[in-house]
């Protein structure tokens, strides 16, 4: 009881927090055009203003996301900072206007897990090597979660007994998304048998789970803490190499010796051919402003680490590029590309 009132506690305060900043992020954008700009900074090159392109709804995940880290990052450039929407194409549509802009670091391109399947599906005319990423915001692992109450599947070794005698249904998003592409990527590693159900929603998905029409799905912690705690379903494994402290007992895929590692992440990105003290000036920016308390507490809301969680230019880049990797062999795999 008191680990759940705790929890609670902690999305709550974030909650509060998020709210605070995107007031804050709103009241900067309206004026912070009318500051004058000041020497030696980002600014000196000419944006009017950043732009930071983003492919979702306001108001989301990556909407609210990229608001919080504008608040801080603005301060640090001494600039202006707008989010764009550019919505559609699973982010096409936010790629293609990106790549129509100057390689001058005045766009700025907030990318998940979708950008990368939907450039390795070609769907969009940029690929990886057009970006240089600049910093990595979070990334949250991912569980398998069951329904509490089937004792049958109530281990992550029950779990892969049991598919070998008849798959295990598995809910999932959409097709070639990331918990199809994670669930592929675990079973290739650990053997298991998979049966997938799209839903179109994880939301769908984990209802389908605590109803029994369909027996596990994949989810990140964010949006598995409330039925976990509620006592609803169970997650059996951590798709990661580390473990998580609000949930401690939980198995990492790598102590079972199946090396995956099935992240949601949330970064931006330069066009390549940017200058490199823009993009070194941009990360450093912007890893300064995701450290600051306020988008701390954020990240710990959603038990993720804020000391390890934001990353900068050399780390995300490379973790862009190997997860592209990933992504393009387990669409083909699926045979979902060529």
């Amino acid at each position: 009881m008191g680990e759940i009132m705790t929890n609670n506690f902690k999305k709550l305060f974030g909650f509060f927090s998020v709210a605070a900043l995107i007031l804050t992020s709103l009241v900067g954008t309206a004026d912070a055009g009318s500051h004058k700009k000041k020497k030696g900074s980002y600014a000196t090159k000419g944006c009017d203003p950043i732009q930071v392109v983003i492919h979702a709804s306001y108001g989301g995940g990556t909407d609210t996301t990229a608001r919080m880290m504008s608040v801080r990052t603005r301060r640090n450039l001494k600039a202006d900072i707008q989010v764009v929407g550019k919505r559609g194409g699973s982010g096409a549509k936010a790629q293609n206007y990106t790549l129509t802009r100057p390689k001058d670091g005045c766009t700025i391109m907030a990318l998940t897990e979708s950008h990368l399947y939907t450039m390795a599906r070609g769907k969009s005319n940029m690929k990886i090597d057009d970006l240089v990423g600049v910093a990595r915001a979070m990334e949250e692992p991912n569980f398998i979660v069951v329904n509490k109450k089937n004792r049958e599947l109530s281990s992550i070794k029950k779990f892969l007994k049991r598919s070998q005698k008849k798959p295990i249904l598995v809910g999932i998003a959409s097709i070639g998304g990331t918990e199809h592409i994670g669930g592929y990527t675990y079973a290739q590693a650990s053997g298991a048998k998979f049966k997938y159900v799209s839903f179109g929603s994880g939301a769908q998905s984990l209802q389908a789970v605590v109803s029994g029409k369909i027996e596990a799905t994949i989810l990140n912690p964010s949006e598995a803490a409330a039925m976990i705690e509620g006592g609803k379903i169970k997650p059996i494994i951590l798709l990661h190499d580390q473990k998580m402290a609000d949930y401690p007992k939980v198995k990492t895929s790598f102590s079972m010796g199946h090396n995956v590692k099935v992240v949601t992440t949330r970064g931006y990105a330069v066009l390549k051919g940017t200058p490199e003290p823009i993009i070194q000036e941009i990360s450093k920016a912007m890893v300064k402003a995701m450290k600051h308390d306020v988008f701390a507490n954020y990240l710990k809301g959603a038990s993720l680490d804020p000391a390890t969680s934001p990353a900068g230019t050399a780390v995300w880049d490379k973790q862009l590029k190997e997860n592209y990797a990933k992504a393009a062999k387990a669409l083909k795999g699926l045979g979902l590309t060529k």
